[in-house]
């Protein structure tokens, strides 16, 4: 079973550095993020019961990295407005990943249109005017290129699903190893994306807290 590497523990909040290839929740095979919480809060605590987790934000299952879990119910619903933009004080999320080619600027701020395809499991970018397109929006700086790759800061301004994989991808740069969005290049942990800097406001303390999760 894998290791659950904690970053940051409180009575209402779980931090933990995910591992790639790992689902947050729901998978039909294997351990979760979810499952690995549980148990490990259960076997801390004692708890004779299931240990309450809630989830309030995702990583794909290739990417690894800072993932906030809560541990109360007042904690899940505080985290959950907050991911989701309904709060006063956005979440501040922060990405490294490595892309395919150059890119034209060593800076910038891409918006774009994103729907979700069901049948290809997978977002598009779409036109604006598309039926329940959501607006995507990110920064990026280069932080290294070499032989035809980059390494990028990302910082998310929304969060949409597969966002950075996607907006990347649409412009010829996909994230390594990321073959649903069109990269050729193999990378050994899955796709070249870590979540590795977020910053909450925490749900009972009301202040600001941030956790880094190191690069694998």
């Amino acid at each position: 079973m894998p290791d659950l590497e904690i970053l940051y523990e409180d009575n209402h909040l779980l931090v933990v550095n995910k591992q790639a290839g790992i689902a947050t929740m729901g998978s039909e095979s294997g351990p979760t993020v979810h499952s690995l919480a549980a148990d490990y809060l259960k076997r801390a605590y004692h708890k004779p019961g299931r240990a309450f987790v809630g989830i309030v934000s995702r990583l794909d299952t290739m990417t690894s990295g800072v993932l906030v879990l809560a541990r109360t119910s007042k904690a899940a619903k505080r985290l959950s407005e907050q991911f989701s933009g309904k709060s006063e004080r956005s979440v501040e999320k922060y990405y490294i990943a490595a892309v395919d080619g150059v890119l034209d600027a060593d800076s910038a701020t891409w918006s774009d249109h994103v729907l979700k395809d069901d049948r290809a499991r997978r977002m598009r970018i779409v036109s604006d005017q598309a039926k329940g397109a959501q607006v995507a929006t990110l920064r990026y700086h280069t932080v290294s290129d070499l032989d035809h790759q980059s390494v990028v800061l990302v910082r998310l301004l929304t969060g949409r699903k597969h966002q950075i994989r996607v907006q990347f991808a649409d412009r010829r740069h996909p994230v390594l190893g990321d073959r649903k969005y069109g990269s050729d290049a193999s990378f050994p942990q899955g796709i070249a994306l870590h979540s590795w800097r977020l910053q909450i406001m925490h749900p009972t303390k009301r202040e600001p807290i941030s956790f880094e999760a190191p690069l694998p």
